[in-house]
């Protein structure tokens, strides 16, 4: 049986990512040490219990010559992604000062960590800077995935990562590589997302944030997290040109990343202005925030140029699935909030650490929409359905067309669960629109917070975050029949 056969691999590779993932408590324990707060018993407690755990499952199945296969790669990022899951919402459990039950702790967690930003907590201003800057580390860990880190390391312990970066990576094209090798390929990806990261929270210190505050949100921007160290996220600050980073950073965290190290190692902008995705992603947020802009100016609740600022922070934000808010944005008429929502099913572009369904799988479906109207028209003419230079094949074509409707009718049956537990349609919608697409903001009762909903719809939509993250073909793979079979 393949269960029989494979099972030391899942549980090396598993053992050895949560070692590699018991590591991140140790910076929030130092600040809380230097803070002298009591999270520092919370953190430890999290390393003391997983890492030893980790490394004695690592030795107990350590053998040589590990070669992952397909199935491996799944079983191993689902597997993990729950253990990560589990990790990240330890502290938060433990830690008696924020005195949280166990369903707030890992609704919390899969939030972070999936990059949600969606919060149980209504007032996040008073909480140990410990346990803030934790909050974004899950953001800044999830962006791109310890799963891609941890591959740039593992041809150091004799296995082939290639199966599990497949699985981890978003979209459509998961075979593409950077450079030939897929540790350079790994570490490459980090270096650019470290470095975006450093240049984000810079923006914001010389925005005028302290630089505590400027590094949070600079770790929970890149990562398209969301989380803030105040309530009132962005709007605390009050500030144009915080805004205006902020919304930069996520238009910025929202590009192919390969383009970037592309971009670098060519030392030309040649990459971003020849990239079709990225061309269409500008053109609908463009669209969206002119919209927005005018419909808000409208409503006559800001003047034209305020208008625009709040909208173009408010659309980047939303459409990038980053989540960070003005504190006002519930009070926007409601036609406007749901526009927003909706489009944060749009997402940014593959590669990138955004959620939604992709810019690229959208621009695809839209040139295929477009392809079968001029087929109708010339029957007997030879087109091709096209994005940029690449010819998209018939494979392609149908799991985009797949993905599309699994995303769709994963939506609606956690919109439809929701409001069987009693919540109102729109609350519903919202609250599913913000876990899924791992956007964090929600409207109606939870426009304030996550923290009213029930245990049952908190466990709910960590399944709906994580199935997100995922891009649920990977949860579906093992549920499947056929996967088990030998």
């Amino acid at each position: 049986m393949y269960i029989s056969t494979r099972i030391k691999v899942v549980i090396h590779l598993c053992a050895f990512l949560v070692v590699l993932y018991s590591l991140t408590m140790l910076p929030p324990m130092l600040l809380a040490l230097v803070d002298k707060e009591r999270s520092l018993f919370a953190f430890l407690s999290t390393f003391a219990i997983f890492f030893p755990a980790g490394l004695i499952g690592w030795g107990l199945t350590r053998q040589s010559k590990i070669q992952l296969e397909t199935r491996d790669g799944f079983i191993i990022i689902v597997l993990f992604w729950l253990l990560f899951s589990l990790i990240s919402a330890m502290p938060l459990w433990l830690d008696d000062s924020l005195n949280i039950s166990l369903a707030d702790a890992v609704f919390e967690g899969v939030s972070g960590i999936t990059t949600t930003g969606a919060s149980i907590f209504n007032d996040v201003t008073h909480l140990p800077r410990s346990i803030l800057y934790y909050r974004s580390q899950l953001n800044f860990i999830g962006g791109l995935g310890v799963i891609v880190l941890a591959v740039a390391v593992l041809p150091l312990l004799g296995i082939g990562g290639m199966k599990l970066y497949q699985s981890e990576m978003p979209g459509p094209f998961k075979e593409e590589r950077l450079t030939p090798r897929l540790a350079d390929t790994s570490k490459s990806l980090w270096f650019t997302y470290m470095l975006l990261g450093m240049t984000c929270t810079l923006a914001f210190y010389l925005a005028g944030m302290p630089f505590f505050d400027a590094l949070c949100h600079g770790l929970s921007t890149v990562s398209l997290g969301g989380f803030s160290t105040q309530s009132e996220s962005i709007g605390y600050y009050n500030s144009y040109a915080i805004e205006l980073v902020a919304g930069g950073f996520s238009l910025l965290s929202a590009v192919n990343f390969t383009l970037y190290f592309v971009a670098l190692s060519r030392r030309s902008l040649k990459p971003f202005r020849r990239n079709s995705e990225l061309r269409f992603f500008l053109c609908v947020v463009m669209l969206v925030v002119a919209i927005i802009t005018f419909e808000v100016w409208r409503a006559g609740m800001y003047a034209l140029p305020a208008s625009f600022v709040h909208s173009f922070f408010l659309v980047s934000s939303m459409i990038t699935d980053n989540g960070l808010a003005t504190a006002d944005y519930a009070s926007w008429p409601t036609h406007v909030v749901v526009l927003l929502l909706s489009a944060s099913f749009f997402g940014g572009c593959v590669g990138s650490t955004c959620g939604g369904i992709k810019a690229l799988r959208f621009l695809i479906l839209f040139r295929q929409s477009r392809h079968e109207v001029h087929q109708l028209a010339h029957p007997r003419a030879i087109m091709s359905v096209r994005v940029g230079n690449t010819v998209i094949n018939d494979r392609v074509m149908r799991s985009v067309w797949s993905f599309f409707f699994l995303y769709i009718f994963c939506t609606c049956s956690f919109i439809w669960a929701l409001n069987l537990l009693g919540y109102d349609l729109l609350t519903s919608f919202a609250s599913v629109a913000a876990c899924i697409n791992n956007m964090g903001l929600g409207f109606g009762a939870t426009a304030t917070g996550f923290g009213t909903l029930d245990d049952t719809a908190k466990y709910l939509l960590c399944g709906a975050m994580l199935l997100g993250r995922l891009e649920i073909y990977p949860v579906l793979i093992l549920l499947s029949r056929t996967f088990w079979r030998s």
